[in-house]
């Protein structure tokens, strides 16, 4: 039977692969060239059904921190990812995406104060190493706006997972989830109305099946079991897992539109799941989230929801 801290890490690995599927959704199913409309209809109606439910608001100091939170893990994580998913082969998008492990690494050693060891920079960067191999192909077309917003969302998603780390949760997980999205959905409607123009008049079916599955399974769950990762895992950690989006996305488009599989992408996988490996075959015991023990008494009706 599977300890409590490896069932901890198999479903807090189940967001980057959902996330995974994003590429293919926003090729196949969005409409083109509406990035920040995909960003905004992704994270805020999930946020807003999530408040209704759990009917929670933030007190105090955070309602300026889930501001943060949701701007940085949200907001403009998506409008970049999006921007990088529309102008980047998703394979030069992954490959930088992929430095995220590093990021988280380096931040969280001065943030936080968890350790930068050699093990996990050489994790990081034989992750790296392993997404190139996986999803990088010779002719990949880069362009410099999809490059910078792709390494940018990288950066802002990696501040977020160090920060949710450091400030801990004052209430319970889909609470604090809904929060952000909330604040990330809000940040990013009026940036997409003022730079794409209102929405389509007109959706397919198929448009509305990609909002659909991105806003609840890519958003609502998929964020409600990331953050729970965040929460009770090293920062480290939770960010190698990351490593699993690109390799779904690569598994994603071989099984749908039968590409093949070269010999050096398989290395790249192999190199990829053996880091995933090596990095979680002994999963560190769960931490206190936030520099405070008493986080969840903040809150004497908060339930501490896993």
């Amino acid at each position: 039977m599977l300890s409590k801290q490896w069932m901890v890490l198999l479903l807090t690995a189940v967001a980057p692969c959902v996330w995974g599927t994003t590429y293919l959704v926003t090729s196949e199913l969005l409409p083109p060239d509406r990035p920040l409309l995909a960003a905004a209809l992704r994270s805020l109606p999930a946020g807003v059904l999530l408040v209704i439910l759990v009917r929670r608001l933030p007190t105090g100091c955070w309602w300026w921190r889930a501001g943060i939170l949701g701007v940085l893990n949200i907001g403009v994580f998506f409008a970049l990812l999006f921007i990088a998913a529309y102008r980047l082969p998703g394979g030069v998008a992954a490959t930088i995406g992929a430095v995220q492990p590093l990021l988280v690494a380096v931040l969280a050693s001065g943030w936080i104060g968890e350790k930068l060891t050699p093990v996990k920079l050489t994790a990081g960067v034989t992750g790296l190493i392993g997404v190139a191999m996986l999803v990088l192909q010779a002719q990949a077309r880069l362009d410099l706006v999809g490059v910078i917003a792709a390494l940018s969302g990288a950066v802002a998603m990696a501040s977020g997972v160090v920060l949710t780390k450091k400030w801990g949760r004052p209430d319970t997980l889909l609470a604090t989830t809904s929060w952000q999205l909330v604040a990330g959905g809000l940040f990013l409607a009026p940036i997409a109305f003022l730079v794409e123009g209102p929405p389509p008049q007109a959706l397919t079916l198929p448009n509305i099946a990609g909002y659909l599955y991105l806003g609840v399974i890519g958003t609502a769950v998929a964020y409600t079991l990331w953050f729970r990762g965040v929460h009770l895992l090293p920062a480290s950690t939770t960010a190698i897992l990351g490593l699993l989006s690109p390799l779904v996305a690569t598994l994603a488009g071989w099984a749908v539109f039968n590409q093949t599989l070269t010999s050096g992408q398989l290395i790249g996988a192999i190199i990829i799941l053996s880091t995933l490996v090596l990095s979680t075959i002994r999963p560190p015991q769960s931490t206190t989230p936030g520099p405070y023990p008493a986080a969840h008494q903040t809150n004497p009706k908060a339930k501490n929801a896993r």
